[in-house]
């Protein structure tokens, strides 16, 4: 038992360490599985959840109505709700999961060595994959659809605010992959046991393989910092887009303002805009016009506002603005005098997930992408398309902000690890 599980009653501590035992005991069954009987499994969740769209419906609703009683934030209530179109949208993304290539086996490189030994290194999966999120049903459908395409088992925490959609969820799958000879422990939950079972599960050292975090910051840094397990850091968006010079005004508009309005509370949300300040006169008054026609809230100097069209308020900007994440309609916007500064503001304040540059000036762009360390960087595009299904990965665990194992929107390949073999005929090391 670890500290953290000492402070923690006992029968939790047992009988979460019972869910993700036996979630592990089963997966060299996953392992083994083939291709065919994941994807029939996938098919099966797919069918399992549409057949179900009302209850499902239903279930959400019972949450939303807890959620609003207890005043969380709109881009939280937004990542919860589930309408007939999300729900179908899911079961879309199931099925792409099932139709992309399986890459368990996939031989990653091959050679013969001197000695005769044939040395190859192939894709296997990682074993148990553990999830703590907050608030997002999809997030459940789809990790658990990864991970059994993966060959993997899952343990989800999905939280409290989500309790009867993630529980009506996790039921569902669990009836179709045992309809197609799959161990219901392949996919399992601590819902039950609240915080203290994410406690748990962040120190079940000896079954869990990976946890994944999704959620806000505080999360984040919570399971990174408590986890004695692997974890792979995800989703905190501090996202900038710096408008160039060169930049056309139409464009610069319609990508900023996609980026920040058209689904504010995700974390490839733009927060920050910084602007060439021989740029400026020219595109902020419309782009501004535009934030400000949306319902953007934006935090600026009296520079900025000095361009501000009437009738567009601006609120003074503070430095811990632009280490923000809002998570909503707002964005701090500077102006800079040029190309380095925005590459030396976005290394002070960037957290490392995506980052736009706008310009007709190609040198300036691949000076841009060059310079800028983050997971994604974007030349004249939305940083909305920083995602796991835009990117052709299906759905995705999340978005890595770190730099081992998985960077970037995380895929099927995120949840396999390499093994090397090796075929001789006797061979002995002299």
């Amino acid at each position: 038992m670890t500290s953290t599980q000492a402070e923690i009653h006992p029968k939790t501590v047992r009988a979460v360490t019972r869910v993700v035992a036996a979630a592990k005991a089963v997966a060299p069954v996953l392992a083994g599985t083939s291709a065919k009987v994941r994807d029939a499994a996938l098919e099966a969740i797919a069918v399992n959840l549409e057949e179900h769209t009302e209850d499902l419906l239903a279930a959400n609703a019972e949450d939303l109505v807890m959620a609003r009683g207890k005043e969380i934030p709109q881009s939280s209530l937004d990542r919860l709700a589930l309408d007939e179109q999300r729900i179908a949208n899911i079961v879309d993304s199931v099925r792409t999961v099932a139709a992309l290539p399986d890459p368990v086996g996939e031989l990653v490189e091959g050679r013969t060595l001197t000695n005769g030994i044939q040395l190859y290194q192939e894709r296997v999966p990682l074993g148990l994959v553990a999830a703590i999120y907050e608030a997002r049903p999809n997030v459940t459908v789809d990790i658990a659809a990864l991970a059994l395409k993966s060959g993997n088992t899952a343990v989800l925490r999905g939280g409290n605010l989500a309790k009867s959609s993630n529980s009506l969820l996790l039921e569902l799958m669990r009836q179709a992959i045992v309809a197609v000879g799959l161990p219901k422990e392949a996919l399992s939950s601590v819902d039950e046991w609240g915080r203290d079972g994410a406690r748990v599960l962040m120190t079940a050292r000896d079954y869990v393989d990976l946890l994944i975090p999704r959620g806000g910051a505080e999360l984040i840094s919570t399971v990174v910092r408590e986890s004695i397990v692997p974890v792979i850091e995800t989703g905190v968006g501090n996202v900038h887009i710096f408008v160039d010079q060169s930049a056309p005004v139409r464009m610069a508009t319609n990508i900023v303002v996609n980026s920040k309005t058209q689904r504010p509370g995700v974390c490839n949300s733009v927060e920050t805009l910084l602007v060439h300040e021989k740029a400026a006169k020219r595109v902020l008054p419309k782009l501004l016009g535009a934030l400000s026609e949306r319902g953007v809230v934006v935090h600026a100097g009296p520079d900025v506002a000095e361009l501000a069209p009437d009738g567009v308020a601006i609120r003074r900007v503070a430095r811990r603005d632009w280490a923000k994440e809002y998570l909503g309609l707002e964005i701090a916007v500077k102006i800079v005098a040029g190309l380095d500064e925005a590459i030396e503001h976005i290394r002070s304040y960037s957290s490392g997930h995506t980052e736009v540059i706008v310009t007709n000036d190609m040198a300036n762009a691949d000076a841009f992408v060059s310079a800028v360390d983050a997971a994604a960087v974007g030349v004249n595009v939305s940083t909305r398309f920083t995602d796991g299904e835009e990117f052709g990965l299906g759905a995705e665990l999340g978005i890595s902000t770190q730099k081992l194992h998985a960077r970037g929107p995380m895929g099927l390949r995120a949840l396999t690890t390499v093994k090397w073999v090796m075929r001789g005929s006797g061979q002995v090391r002299e």
